[in-house]
């Protein structure tokens, strides 16, 4: 059986915002037991000319939805970043999860060889479907999580391997 545009898109994206959800939570609970204002941790960054948390979290919010929007031609919703709490922020993963889960596999059919435009700092021109979920979309995704992952352990969260994975379903 073959993978389809939907099976390595909308999935493999609702599982990583789940995992950017539960680091909330943790990042919530120890900024709680540690008597850590949650601003400190929503603000930190990596490096000065990084995005903060609260950016990255954002960003992984974006991409998801628009990537989505990209392939399948469905307008996206918006969001204004102006989230300064980790509840403002899971509930913008919420809004997004719950956009992605209302795409159906059939709107992505075709979307392989679909041309994609590209204008950012970093990407300009036209990329296939594919080209675009495989090379762009789902690394510039999980370079967010990643991102997020980083900042909450420079910070002092005990975050590992197995918080970066979430739960697997085994055979």
């Amino acid at each position: 059986m073959a993978l389809s545009m939907y099976d390595v898109s909308v999935p493999v994206l609702l599982r990583g915002l789940n995992i950017l959800s539960a680091y909330l939570d943790k990042a919530a609970t120890f900024a709680a037991e540690r008597n850590i204002d949650p601003a400190v941790l929503i603000s930190a960054r990596l490096a000065p000319d990084m995005m903060s948390l609260a950016g990255q979290v954002q960003r992984a919010s974006d991409n998801a939805k628009g990537g989505i929007s990209r392939l399948t031609l469905v307008k996206a919703p918006s969001f204004p970043d102006t989230e300064t709490s980790f509840e403002e922020l899971k509930n913008r993963i919420a809004k997004t999860v719950l956009f992605l889960q209302a795409v159906k596999p059939e709107q992505l059919e075709g979307s392989e060889s679909r041309p994609v435009e590209m204008r950012t700092g970093i990407v300009s021109g036209t990329l296939r479907g594919d080209t675009y979920l495989l090379s762009v979309l789902i690394p510039n995704f999980f370079f967010h999580i990643t991102t997020t992952h980083d900042i909450l352990r420079q910070n002092g969260l005990k975050v590992g391997k197995n918080d970066y994975f979430g739960a697997l379903e085994y055979l």
